[in-house]
């Protein structure tokens, strides 16, 4: 796995994943995560596109950090969301829980840094 952040603008976070979510990787994604959350940063934009596999580890690291921003009164979004891991959010709930984009371009425009 790997893991990449950018500033966008307007308080706003992208962060890269790619690789597989699970028990051995997902730390360092929490770890990245939360550090972002914790210094104020409270809208981010986490982009699966290259993202191949999610494990429970990986659901509880996003809703840990989805958790923390909504502490600090901000927000955690999805984008790049293949079929496959779309059918997995869906069958656990998550996309009642994050708003969802199918690219990272339509997250920015969401969270309006476009």
């Amino acid at each position: 796995m790997s893991i990449w952040r950018e500033e966008i603008g307007n308080e706003t976070w992208l962060v890269g994943v790619s690789g597989r979510l699970d028990h051995l990787q997902t730390p360092e994604l929490e770890a990245e995560l939360l550090e972002l959350a914790g210094s104020g940063n409270q809208r981010i934009i986490i982009d699966m596109t290259e993202v191949t596999y999610v494990n429970s580890g990986g659901l509880r690291c996003l809703v840990t950090i989805w958790r923390k921003a909504r502490q600090e009164n901000g927000t955690v979004v999805l984008s790049g969301i293949n079929p496959k891991l779309m059918d997995l959010l869906t069958t656990v709930g998550f996309h009642k829980v994050f708003d969802i984009y199918t690219t990272t371009s339509e997250a920015k425009v969401a969270m309006e840094v476009a």
